[in-house]
């Protein structure tokens, strides 16, 4: 991937949408993070008002200090962009007590989701407040492919700079950019939950295997309407062994989360009545 123009390619883009919906810039949430690291020097670099947004909520000390690094970083180097940390863990622990859920894994993630639902509404309120838009931060394997968002929460956004970005060229762009080593270097994490899981150990799978995986089902036009055993019509494409078993994944992943990538269903009622 050519990453310098793909990346001017994207800010151009940024920058014609915002002016177009008569935005000032951007609200980006910054976790840590290579996604949300990227989407905030591609705002960044339109020159228009971009404010980062740290919003931990029992967040680790490693995440905090990243997000808050590269913040600063990209606040010294345009002066369009301003830094701050919102702090939603008192929110959180307000909401957790008066929701009064019983423990079980279904609360577990209910609440883990609820994170990321404060943070929306957080980047919602800060962007109104100053007429701009929430930049999302999901890349293409994400958004299109496993559906590995929070509905409502970080897939709450007025536009996805780079939902057509594999993660590998996510971190492409990120060199590109300048984003620390830090940040390149962090296994990658949607920032959920306490104990610190990564998203290969909540996916069973890296990125790069479902990259392969997702590049699979397209140039083989699999389908989840169309393909009822997965597994039996990838072995007859010729998949063996890891690779079968992460298409398997993926396509667990992509079907279970199908509600996510589509619109909102909509009873039409045509010409009842």
């Amino acid at each position: 991937m050519n990453a310098p123009a793909v990346t001017q390619h994207i800010v151009d883009w940024l920058r014609t949408y915002a002016q177009q919906a008569r935005a000032r810039g951007f609200a980006v949430g910054v976790s840590g993070g290579i996604d949300s690291a990227v989407t905030a020097g591609l705002c960044a670099a339109t020159g228009l008002e971009v404010h980062l947004l740290e919003m931990p909520i029992h967040q680790a000390p490693d995440q905090v200090s990243r997000a808050q690094d590269w913040m600063q970083l990209l606040a010294q180097r345009h002066a369009a962009v301003s830094a701050r940390r919102v702090d939603l863990t008192a929110v959180f622990d307000a909401h957790v007590g008066a929701l009064a859920l019983p423990d079980s894994a279904q609360r577990n993630l209910a609440l883990a989701n609820t994170r990321a639902r404060l943070r929306m509404t957080t980047l919602y309120a800060e962007a109104q407040n100053h007429s701009l838009l929430v930049a999302g931060t999901g890349n293409k394997v994400e958004d299109f492919g496993v559906g590995f968002f929070t509905k409502y929460g970080d897939g709450g956004v007025d536009l996805s700079p780079i939902a057509d970005l594999y993660k590998s060229q996510v971190y492409d762009v990120a060199r590109h950019l300048g984003v620390p080593q830090s940040i390149l270097d962090a296994p990658p994490t949607d920032g959920l939950w306490s104990d610190g899981r990564t998203d290969e150990e909540q996916l069973g799978a890296a990125y790069s295997e479902l990259e392969t995986a997702m590049e699979f089902a397209r140039t083989h036009h699999w389908s989840p309407e169309t393909t009822t055993d997965d597994h039996t019509w990838a072995t007859t494409q010729g998949l063996t062994a890891r690779h079968l078993e992460v298409f398997v994944i993926f396509t667990r992943f992509h079907r279970a989360n199908l509600h996510k990538m589509r619109p909102i269903p909509v009873c039409s009622i045509g010409e009842v009545g």
